[in-house]
């Protein structure tokens, strides 16, 4: 399980979104209405996101993209 912690700038990176939509999903309001809320880290005031948080949250929406697949 990797530990490595990342930051806006190199999330963005690995998913291929502007810093702008990665601020947008780590916003408060918009958090407390998603089912599966991306996973933060609050590091004195700082935004940071750990690999395998992330990698987690992934599987979770691709394995909820495929139920909804086999049910429609």
């Amino acid at each position: 399980m990797s530990t490595e912690i990342m930051t806006v700038d190199e999330l963005a990176s690995m998913l291929k979104m502007t810093r702008r939509q990665i601020y947008e999903l780590t916003r408060t309001c918009k958090r407390a209405t998603m089912d599966h809320p991306v996973p933060i880290l609050r590091i004195n005031g700082n935004i940071r996101f750990r690999r395998s948080d992330i990698e987690a949250w992934l599987e979770e929406l691709a394995a909820e993209s495929r139920a909804r697949k086999r049910t429609a």
